[in-house]
């Protein structure tokens, strides 16, 4: 397949390069610089000629949408649904990567696919605005995938920066009451590649590893597979850490859609750490922390 990446310089865009060619597939990486994902006539111009396209382009800075919700709109929602409209007119799949925060937080069991939307902030409300344009714009041909707790080499993220603090902090505290579910854009990047290769239904996927962690347990977990003493990392709770916009303190995702389409779902969040570290993920030294413009 010809398959172009939208958002191709975040984490998620790195690593979606690699495993789509790894696959075969001749890919076109567009980051922001090359691709204004707000300009509905340049998406399509873009996409003409695919055969598929991931969009992992986002406004990911959640405080920030707070108060800047209609720039952060522009991107997700607009630009999302500008890329529908495109691969719609060039007759392609489309899958456009989501979050767990279009949930509202307040389960006590992973939320499911068909759960209705309620975000309860200003990033999670334009995330779902995307959704919803992008399944009315393309409706044979989207694929929303949700994920949640991203980490890989190619970026700034929770797991990094665990490791990174470790190197000048003797103690890190971190909250222990919002549950969700660590995910490694490398086994990511091979579902979306698994999901543009069958025969799946459109609509909505999530994906995350499975299984559950507190972010104290997933940082305790870092610490132990970068080499680190685990019980340098302590618990505390949101209180602690008041941001602008409020965090969802529960955002498990159940997998039930990947099983009706004949796939599975991802391994467990403790399988794919070790493999990430294994493969260097955790290695500050060795990768550029520096990268933006996709999720």
């Amino acid at each position: 397949m010809r398959v172009l990446v939208a958002g191709a310089n975040g984490q998620l865009g790195q690593d979606l390069q690699k495993a789509l060619a790894a696959h075969g597939h001749e890919v076109t990486a567009l980051g922001r610089a090359e691709l204004d994902v707000t300009d509905r006539d340049a998406a399509i111009a873009a996409v003409a000629g695919h055969d598929a396209v991931v969009n992992a382009s986002a406004y990911t800075k959640v405080d920030d949408a707070e108060t800047h919700e209609d720039e952060a709109y522009a991107i997700n929602a607009l630009g999302t649904e500008n890329l529908a409209v495109a691969a719609a007119a060039a007759g392609a799949r489309y899958v456009t990567v989501s979050t767990d925060y279009v949930f509202d937080g307040h389960a006590g069991e992973p939320y499911a696919e068909d759960t209705p939307r309620d975000p309860i902030n200003a990033y999670g409300r334009t995330k779902a605005a995307g959704e919803e344009l992008a399944l009315a714009a393309h409706p044979d041909g989207t694929y929303i995938v949700r994920t949640a707790w991203l980490y890989g080499a190619g970026g700034a993220n929770f797991a990094r920066t665990m490791v990174k603090l470790a190197g000048s902090h003797e103690t890190v505290s971190v909250v222990a009451d919002q549950l969700g579910q660590p995910t490694w854009t490398g086994d990511l990047a091979d579902q979306i590649v698994a999901l543009l290769e069958s025969d799946a239904p459109s609509g909505v996927y999530h994906g995350t590893n499975s299984g559950q962690a507190s972010w104290f347990e997933f940082a305790k977990a870092v610490f132990s597979a970068a080499g680190l003493n685990p019980d340098r990392v302590t618990p505390t709770d949101s209180a602690t850490f008041v941001r602008p916009a409020p965090r969802p303190s529960y955002s498990v995702l159940a997998h039930g859609a990947w099983a009706k389409a004949g796939l599975t779902p991802m391994r467990s969040w403790e399988a794919a750490l070790a493999d990430a570290a294994r493969q260097g993920v955790l290695d500050l030294e060795t990768n550029d922390d520096t990268q933006r413009g996709g999720r």
